[in-house]
């Protein structure tokens, strides 16, 4: 299912010099093919900002290449914005009143970064639950991604999330607990999933609301369950979207961090994310930044490009499947009116007539 460039927005450009296949407008016009209409609603701080709307874009441009889709990027106010980040929001992305008025057939909630204990006391809890207000009543299914997840889940079930004794961090293995559910169908009993977060819901507090989970680590916890109704909210707790370099960056981050102070201890490695031969990198290093630290010498270049081709992707085609399932089923529920959830004779509380 090609991606539509309906707008001028620098990561469709991206992606097609990646070897993604992108219709202009005009192509799209002439292919008598049903469009689906999927929303991102991209909550992510500036510096993930573009890099999440290729994540996200990537996975629903590699589903079924029947459908054409528009993605329609939007975002919530609540949120700290430079002028760069908003220049960028406010040439490419809709206004939330203009997706109401027009209406979607699916939509995907980003996650975020928090500042507070608790969730309701974030500037943006306000205004992500008037949109998924909305979208529960109107679109067929909404898929939240780690933060989204928590914050819904409390918002929906009264679920407040646990804080872990550290972070959970580094590339997973899952296995598949329903293997009947759409979501899952013909795709590997067990793969890998990314997790980057502090916070966790776990197994039985969901089930014990009436959620079903379907994907579950033994390390990691519930990566992928559904709504009591088996697919109206679809929740993950991983991140499928990560590219291969993600955590990479995000160690980066934390080894800055520490060198300028803002964190007491070095940080740890991803899970089982880097190999030998890549930790003997980064032992080398972390005596470098140490010294350089006590020395108050200039902070020595990370060592990215020595350790790029040692990343392995281990969890790409799996993500797919589900995304290609989960869109697969909007496709084939939804109102060809994209401001109706449901074409006729389906019932919202059991969608996928389970």
């Amino acid at each position: 299912m090609p991606l539509v460039a309906h707008t001028a927005l620098p990561t469709f450009q991206r992606l097609k010099e990646e070897g993604e296949d992108i219709l202009t407008p005009d192509r799209a016009s002439h292919q008598h093919i049903r469009e689906l209409h999927i929303g991102l609603l991209n909550i992510m701080p500036d510096a993930a900002l573009e890099a999440t709307e290729r994540q996200f874009l990537r996975l629903v441009g590699a589903c079924n290449q029947i459908a054409q889709f528009h993605v329609h990027l939007f975002t919530i106010n609540g949120l700290a914005r430079s002028p760069q980040a908003q220049a960028h929001i406010d040439t490419y992305y809709e206004s939330f009143a203009q997706i109401k008025q027009e209406g979607l057939d699916a939509l995907i909630i980003s996650g975020a970064n928090v500042t507070h204990n608790h969730l309701q006391d974030e500037d943006f809890w306000q205004p992500l639950t008037e949109v998924f207000a909305w979208a529960k009543e109107n679109v067929t299914s909404i898929l939240c991604s780690c933060l989204a997840t928590h914050a819904l889940i409390q918002y929906c079930y009264g679920i407040e999330r646990t804080r872990l004794p550290a972070k959970r961090w580094g590339v997973f293995s899952h296995k598949v607990l329903d293997r009947k559910h759409p979501l899952v169908a013909e795709i590997n009993t067990r793969f890998d999933v990314p997790h980057s977060r502090f916070n966790e819901i776990f197994q039985n507090d969901m089930e014990q609301h009436g959620l079903k989970v379907l994907v579950v680590s033994l390390e990691a916890g519930v990566h992928l369950a559904v709504s009591p109704d088996g697919f109206r909210i679809v929740f993950f707790q991983g991140h499928p979207e990560y590219d291969d370099i993600s955590l990479l960056k995000e160690y980066k981050r934390e080894v800055i961090r520490y060198y300028h102070g803002e964190r007491k201890d070095y940080p740890p490695y991803p899970e089982h994310y880097f190999n030998e031969t890549v930790r003997h990198v980064f032992a080398e290093y972390e005596l470098q930044i140490k010294t350089a630290k006590a020395s108050e010498h200039e902070m020595p270049p990370f060592p990215e490009a020595a350790i790029i081709e040692y990343l392995d992707n281990t969890w790409r085609d799996s993500a797919k499947a589900v995304f290609n399932n989960w869109l697969g089923k909007v496709y084939q529920i939804t109102n060809q009116a994209r401001r109706l959830p449901f074409m006729e004779g389906i019932d919202p509380n059991n969608p996928l007539n389970l």
